[in-house]
Parts: C-alpha cells; sequence; structure tokens
C-alpha cells in the first residue's frame, strides 16, 4: 500500500491550496508547511518564490533542491510531502498562467516537435510558433489531426496555408486543443 501511495503522490500534479511540508536534512530550521499560492507560488528561505501549480511533487523537490544548492557544500537533501487542498465549488485548478496544452507540429517547419500553448491558441499562431514552414512545405496539403477524447477516433483536417498566405479567409477561426498534432508534408516534385 506503502507504494501505491508513493507513486499516486509522485504521479500528483501539485495546485494552489495544496499545503506541502519541506523538511531539508541537512538544516532543520527550514523545516516548514508552506501553501502553494493562487499564482501557483509559494516561498521558502534561501529558495525564494518557487513555482508549484501543475507540476509534479519531484519537480518541485528538485526545484527547491537546485535554489538551495549555493547555500550548502553539497547539494541538500530536501523532502517534500503534500496534503491536496480540498475541492471548492468553482475553483480553478490552477492559476491561468499556469495553464497550458500540449500541441505537436511536424513535418516541414523550422522548428517541430512538443510545444506548450495557452488554450485558446489558433492554427496560425501555433504555426508561427513553430518558426514557419520551410521552403520545401506542400503548404496546400497541411493536415490538423485532433483525436476525439471519448472515442479515440482521429479527425483529420485540411488546411490550404497557401490559400491563407494569399488572403483567403478561414471559414472559422481554428483553435487548438490538448494533443492536436500538425502535419507539414513535404512537397512533391511538381507541386
Amino acid at each position: 500500500m506503502t507504494g501505491a501511495a508513493a507513486w499516486a503522490q509522485s504521479e500528483y500534479r501539485l495546485r494552489a491550496g495544496d499545503t506541502l511540508n519541506v523538511e531539508v536534512l541537512e538544516d532543520p530550521t527550514l523545516n516548514r508547511d508552506v501553501v502553494v499560492l493562487p499564482d501557483g507560488r509559494f516561498s521558502f528561505p534561501l529558495a525564494g518564490s518557487v513555482p508549484a501549480a501543475g507540476r509534479t511533487v519531484d519537480q518541485v523537490r528538485a526545484s527547491v533542491t537546485d535554489a538551495l544548492a549555493g547555500n550548502f557544500a553539497t547539494a541538500p537533501t530536501v523532502f517534500i510531502g503534500v496534503r491536496p487542498a480540498p475541492p471548492t465549488p468553482r475553483a480553478p485548478a490552477a492559476p491561468m498562467a499556469a495553464q497550458t496544452i500540449s500541441i505537436y507540429v511536424m513535418g516541414e517547419v523550422q522548428s517541430g516537435g512538443a510545444i506548450e500553448v495557452k488554450p485558446g491558441t489558433t492554427f496560425l499562431q501555433a504555426l508561427a510558433q513553430a518558426g514557419g514552414v520551410t521552403p520545401f512545405a506542400a503548404t496546400r496539403r497541411i493536415q490538423l489531426r485532433r483525436t476525439d477524447p471519448r472515442t479515440m477516433v482521429q479527425n483529420v483536417y485540411p488546411i490550404n496555408y497557401r490559400a491563407i498566405m494569399d488572403g483567403a479567409q478561414l471559414p472559422r477561426e481554428i483553435r487548438l486543443m490538448d494533443g492536436d498534432v500538425i502535419l507539414v508534408p513535404e512537397r512533391r516534385l511538381f507541386e
């Protein structure tokens, strides 16, 4: 049971209102309980303001250890326990600044891979964040691939980026969702 509890705590994403019990083995005077504030951070002596909301306990422990390291001869040993905040009606799970979604951009773009963007980011904004398309991109055949989280069915939406560059209007603004994939294929020989 202890192993399952440790695994659950290591996967738990912290949120505003959670209470953290921070202990530093090398200096017990630093040991204390801290609360994750509405901005997603908490203050800790010698470490300053530490981001916590949306992160795991291990990520926060690493941040505190790094921040304290300059005050000790060797990196300190930090332990963090969590007492989750009770759920409150209509309370946001995390502050707006910490909320992001993951999208993926592949193919003929300047900087592909996973990109963290704010909810509400549009297709064109994400493409710009990936550095735009390369000269080898098939700009008439770009695809937005979206998987329905309920049915796990993937839908493919073709986008003619060339027409947009020439002044065409999209029928509606395409707002990205978590897990969306933008695929920019390579241009064919006479395309």
